[in-house]
């Protein structure tokens, strides 16, 4: 089988190197030249455990490519698979499909032959009947397909996820199209792999169900982790209990300083916004949007209180920016509403992150100074704040730590160490719903 994936962002890139794993042809388009031409020289552009290993296998096998031709690549294809952007639009936070739209344009013009036209984009409810619409005004003698094929990527497990996924989700119309759909996904059937077929309609709006309900499981342990501070009780243990319940499950019960990343901040707007739309008000999201805007803020104000309320020349060493670890991602990290803050009130600030800081630079105030590792960024600080829970920040020896530090002072807004052990090295240690 062959296919296009439009698009070489981390969804498109993903599923295509994915793809080719699975032994398809897959061309990645892209309008970037630059991305292409690095990408043709062996060079990945985003930070995801084990995509690297795979991009070079496949494209050594000519099971990969990637070009800026579109007309070329989707040439004699079974499926395009658009996997552009769908950034939150500007003052309402619904998902901007200009990118997807104009996608759809150039496939149909380019297209000879019948294909299905797949979006593994997150889009709204009702945008595969507007791809219909604007294919066929496009190209009314054309013989196509529209489907939805919404991914369940977690950055930093990306390919694990794609290879070994919970389920397969396709939103299909026609047997034909459905048929191409479950051919390309065959070598899932090995590992009795759930493909669930359904309408469009449903495949779109199951996307946005799935990420919404996660993030309010994200909300929820964090007014737990706050309830639990203010009665004494550790909301480790409560999670613990609850994950238990097998209807409850423990994934995403982890309290910290809110979500982030390119998925649940735009896709829990936009669910919210489908919602309004359509007369159904998502009151359950709309609190958990409010929710996570505050947490951030909160977390700030922890910070300010343990420097004792007065922040303006202090020093803050920051460990983490981005979102989550095993990534290089930092769209909506908490460190960029954390970081700025804390500069605005005057604090001298330096940060480390094993893989963010080239996209932190880009992002945060121009006075961050960015460390070489992490003890670098706490000597001499005032303050150690732990914003993202890599690995090798768990096996930081708490006594070097403390010798770093100006004033001992630790805030673990991850609970990535036990309380009893920083305290047993003298430092002052507060972490997240835990006495």
């Amino acid at each position: 089988m062959k296919i296009a994936v439009i698009g070489t962002g981390y969804v498109g890139l993903v599923s295509g190197a994915c793809f080719s794993e699975f032994g398809v042809d897959v061309v990645c388009v892209d309008t970037d030249a630059g991305k292409i031409a690095a990408l043709k020289d062996g060079r990945i552009p985003i930070f995801e455990p084990g995509l690297e290993r795979i991009v070079e296998t496949n494209a050594s096998a000519s099971r990969l490519t990637f070009s800026t031709d579109l007309a070329e690549s989707v040439k004699g294809v079974d499926a395009v698979f658009i996997a552009v952007g769908t950034p939150s639009r500007r003052g309402d936070g619904h998902a901007d499909l200009s990118y997807v739209h104009a996608a759809a344009r150039e496939v149909a013009r380019a297209l000879t032959d019948y294909a299905v036209i797949v979006t593994k984009s997150t889009v709204p409810v009702g945008t595969g009947r507007d791809l219909q619409r604007i294919i066929k005004a496009e190209r009314p003698d054309l013989e196509f397909d529209v489907a939805s094929n919404p991914e369940f990527l977690r950055e930093g497990s990306a390919i694990e996820d794609f290879l070994r996924p919970d389920r397969v989700v396709i939103g299909v119309e026609t047997p034909r199209a459905e048929k191409v759909l479950r051919d390309l996904y065959r070598p899932l059937f090995l590992i009795q792999t759930p493909i669930v077929a359904m309408s469009i309609e449903t495949a779109e709006l199951t996307k946005y169900a799935a990420n919404s309900f996660l993030a309010l499981k994200i909300a929820y342990i964090n007014e737990i982790a706050n309830l639990c501070e203010a009665v004494g009780a550790n909301v480790h243990d409560v999670s613990r209990a609850m994950g238990l319940d097998g209807r409850i499950g423990p994934k995403f019960l982890h309290p910290g300083p809110g979500f982030g990343g390119s998925c649940f901040p735009k896709d829990t707007r936009a669910f919210a916004q489908i919602g309004t739309e359509a007369g159904v008000s998502q009151y359950l999201i709309e609190t958990v949007i409010r929710l996570n805007d505050a947490r951030k803020s909160d977390m700030t104000d922890r910070i300010v209180a343990a420097l004792g309320g007065e922040v303006a020349g202090k020093s803050v060493g920051i460990l983490g920016l981005t979102f989550k670890p095993n990534t290089d991602d930092m769209r909506e990290s908490p460190s960029l509403a954390i970081v700025p803050a804390l500069v605005a009130m005057g604090a001298s600030v330096k940060a480390y992150d094993p893989a963010g800081m080239g996209e932190a630079r880009k992002l945060l105030p121009a006075t961050v100074n960015y460390a070489e590792s992490a003890y670098d960024a706490i000597d001499g600080s005032d303050i150690c704040v732990v914003l993202t829970e890599w690995n090798e920040f768990r096996s930081l020896d708490p006594v070097r730590i403390k010798q770093h530090l100006r004033h001992p002072l630790m805030i673990d807004l991850r609970n990535i160490y036990d309380p009893q052990d920083m305290r047993a090295a003298g430092l002052t240690y507060e972490s997240v719903g835990r006495p």
